[in-house]
């Protein structure tokens, strides 16, 4: 009897181990498996952050890149609207341009005719280049390679060289008209108070008569006078008084 007990509790106690053991085997199973399932969704999550952090990033950067794009288009916009206001500046000044250079045209025409007027009344000064000069501007005005600015600046500068001859003392070699021949003489002028010619043999001298419009020889008593202010002007003496026949109408004189 005792026996049979002895025997039936070890097979009891065999059956016990025995489903223990599978038990334990079942759950070292389902904990490798738990273990290996949270190790996939560990490694999930961490790809799926990975990924959110990317994502985040590249919003950041969209969102820095959408500022960056409105500051550009406000810059553009703000050209656009200052460029249309240039344009409209630059219309009105084309149409300013137009107006003026309608009225320059033709006031540059009589700054010519001016030009041309002093020089048939005035003294007997360079009259060849200062003709040829008024030649050259008359040729120009209908030269269409010439800007109106140039053509304007060259007629101001011979009006520049008219006032200097009306300041300067000089000299230069020029043919003149005695009694209807043509002499080739020195012909000093000072300003255009005083014009006197001398024959290249600085024998005889001649005074311009603005009233008679015409060469009066000078006398002879006046040679060294005009012989001194002859050096003066080629700067072969120092400058002194001098004295000149005066190349003036009486009115002008008084």
């Amino acid at each position: 009897m005792n026996l049979i007990k002895t025997s039936l509790a070890i097979v009891l106690a065999t059956s016990v181990t025995a489903a223990l053991a599978n038990n334990l085997n079942s759950a070292q199973s389902i904990q490798s498996k738990t273990n290996a399932a949270s190790a996939a969704s560990q490694k999930r999550i961490d790809v799926s952050d990975e990924r959110t952090q990317g994502l985040k990033a590249e919003i950041e950067q969209l969102e820095q890149e959408v500022k960056n794009l409105k500051v550009y288009r406000d810059h553009l916009t703000a050209l656009v609207s200052s460029q249309e206001q240039e344009v409209v500046s630059l219309n009105s000044q084309i149409d300013e341009i137009k107006s003026t250079r309608q009225g320059i045209v033709p006031l540059m025409y009589q700054m010519v005719d001016g030009l041309k007027a002093i020089v048939a009344e005035d003294v007997p000064i360079k009259l060849d280049q200062r003709n040829e000069r008024i030649s050259k501007l008359e040729s120009m005005m209908t030269r269409a390679d010439v800007s109106d600015a140039e053509k304007y600046r060259r007629i101001l500068e011979a009006y520049q060289i008219e006032l200097d001859y009306g300041t300067k003392l000089g000299v230069y070699q020029g043919e003149i008209s005695i009694d209807g021949q043509t002499r080739e003489t020195d012909v000093l002028y000072l300003g255009r108070i005083s014009v006197v010619a001398r024959s290249l043999n600085g024998a005889k001298f001649w005074s311009w008569d603005l009233a008679l419009n015409q060469w009066q020889e000078v006398d002879s008593s006046l040679k060294s006078e005009l012989d001194k202010a002859f050096s003066i002007a080629l700067k072969q003496a120092a400058p002194s008084l001098i004295t000149l026949p005066v190349s003036l109408k009486v009115a002008e004189a008084q």
